[in-house]
């Protein structure tokens, strides 16, 4: 019994291991994990629009000198200081009385001589018969025709006096010659006017306005290799079209073009000076507003380009998830060109033919098989503003080789290579003072900025200047500044401040444009000028970097 006991026991303990082993060797198999749906593009060259942005100042079409052209007392200012004028209107008013005098003694002295030319004349029809019949010499009869002749030439200088007398009676009441915004008096009623002190104010059309940017001679030589090796197409000069985005963000209605490009280089702020015409009918835009002008027209050449959704960020840079041939996603590191719409531009990295996921990448690890659906590549779009496209234009612009000082801040945010280059770009533009009477002087952590005289807009090289200053201040976030100018201590103070802090809010206006937050800007009241400052120091505003400026 006890043997067979024994012989149970190892029976069932053979089984169970037959059973367990069984058990173990019938266990399914790992799930495979299934295939990601996502919707790729095959990469293929196509031409895609390049839009340039750079910032810009308006600048009326023809900004006339309204100047007195006859000596004497400002009798009247007619019209409303800053209001739209029409060509013809009456401005100014200065007294007739002398004028009037001055036509009534031409007047009577024009009727004298025609008196005496009358008598002469007669003289000459009694003596001529005589002569011809030998009653009198031929003296007498060249003495008489001199006579007449010297009388007739009288009548004309006194009737050239009487024009003169009824122009001057006529220069008396002064007229806007164009049709424009008009600027403040300068002459007060009762002021005398002589060629000394003649001009009483300014008239700015403002329709067309001008838009007037720069680009430096390296940007221009990049336009040109770019342009010679095929890779960018640019159209005529004229056919160029022009969008400006306003401070706030809004986009100009109307469109312009390209209208004059200087051919010589400036040798003083080593830039080229390039001008926009802008259809202006409402009169929206004035005289000395800073804007970020679009290019477009250009388009780039047998380039790759993908929607931006699909290219991603991480430690390596940019980079987008590919299908390899084994149906499987791959990871490709890649450089971006610029952006435009919703396409980016690839420098490098992928080639026509590669197949690209544009959504559902979050799924994707690599090697992961992937089902692709292969749509159609979307058409290639045009970015011209709006608040939030400021960035992504500006970032085309610069990798193009053509940005200007908006596009450099835009890359400032958009890169790290386009902040670098906005922080040297700042530094060698700032790094140039001059001496010259009205130049754009940099002190220390201190740039001046100067304005033409009675006017809000800056010259060009104190534009250049803001436009460095504006690029330091995008390239470094904690920096604030604060703007102050000077009131000039002669004429009227009313008229002096205001004209100061137009000046100080056409600086501020510049740095908003360019993409600087209104809480790094601290506005101070203009200070008034001494008699020991020098005369240029009225047309000042100082423009102060400081790391805690307005806190």
């Amino acid at each position: 019994m006890t043997h067979g006991f024994r012989v149970a026991s190892l029976c069932l303990s053979l089984g169970l291991l037959v059973s367990v082993v069984a058990c173990h060797d019938n266990k399914p198999a790992a799930e495979t994990r299934p295939a990601a749906n996502v919707d790729v593009i095959n990469v293929a060259l196509r031409d895609v629009p390049v839009v340039f942005e750079y910032v810009g100042q308006t600048e009326s079409s023809q900004q006339v000198e309204i100047r007195a052209r006859v000596n004497g007392f400002l009798e009247k200012r007619v019209y409303t200081e800053g209001s739209l004028v029409h060509a013809g209107d009456v401005m100014f008013v200065m007294d007739r009385k002398p004028f009037e005098a001055a036509l009534d003694a031409a007047q009577a002295e024009l009727a004298q001589q025609k008196a005496r030319l009358v008598t002469a004349q007669a003289n000459l029809n009694r003596v001529r018969p005589l002569a011809a019949k030998n009653a009198l010499s031929q003296k007498d009869l060249d003495d008489s025709v001199g006579q007449e002749q010297a009388a007739a030439a009288a009548v004309e200088g006194a009737r050239a006096n009487v024009t003169s007398a009824t122009l001057n009676l006529g220069y008396t009441k002064i007229v806007a010659p164009v049709t424009g915004l008009s600027s403040f008096a300068k002459k007060q009623d009762g002021s005398y006017i002589d060629a000394t002190n003649s001009l009483l104010t300014y008239v700015a059309k403002l329709d067309p306005m001008w838009i007037n940017f720069s680009l430096s001679e390296n940007e221009m030589l990049n336009l040109r290799t770019q342009t010679q090796n095929g890779t960018l197409k640019l159209p005529p000069v004229g056919k160029l079209e022009a969008v400006i985005v306003l401070a706030d963000g809004a986009i100009y209605p109307e469109r312009g073009h390209i209208a004059f490009t200087d051919a010589s280089l400036s040798s003083e702020t080593g830039t080229y000076l390039i001008r926009a015409a802008m259809p202006n009918p409402t009169g929206s835009l004035r005289p000395g507003q800073f804007v970020r002008i679009k290019l477009l027209g250009a388009l780039r050449t047998s380039a790759v380009a993908v929607p931006q959704a699909a290219v991603q960020q991480g430690p390596r840079g940019a980079y987008v998830w590919t299908v390899d041939k084994d149906g499987k996603a791959q990871q490709r590191v890649v450089e971006t060109g610029e952006w435009n719409g919703n396409d980016w531009v690839i420098k490098s990295g992928l080639r026509p033919g590669d197949q690209v996921v544009i959504d559902n990448t979050l799924r994707l690890m690599p090697g992961t098989p992937v089902k692709a659906n292969l749509v159609a590549t979307p058409p290639a779009t045009v970015n011209i503003g709006g608040p939030d496209a400021g960035a992504g234009g500006g970032a085309q612009a610069g990798a193009a080789g053509a940005s200007g000082p908006a596009a450099a801040n835009a890359n400032a945010n958009a890169n790290a290579n386009a902040n670098a280059n906005a922080q040297a770009n700042a530094g060698t533009s700032a790094a140039q003072p001059t001496a010259a009477s009205g130049a754009a002087d940099v002190l220390g952590e201190r740039t001046a900025l100067y304005f033409a005289s009675g006017s809000s807009s800056l010259d060009a090289q104190s534009a250049d200047a803001l436009a460095a200053v504006a690029r330091r201040l995008v390239a470094e976030p904690g920096m604030r500044v604060v703007i102050s100018g000077y009131t000039d201590s002669s004429g009227s103070q009313a008229a002096n401040q205001r004209l100061a802090a137009a000046r100080a809010g056409t600086v501020r206006a510049a740095l908003v444009v360019a993409g600087v937050k209104t809480e790094r800007i601290e506005m101070r009241k203009p200070a008034r000028i001494v008699a020991n400052d020098p005369p240029d120091k009225s047309r000042r505003v100082d423009v102060t970097f400081s790391p805690a400026a307005g806190g």
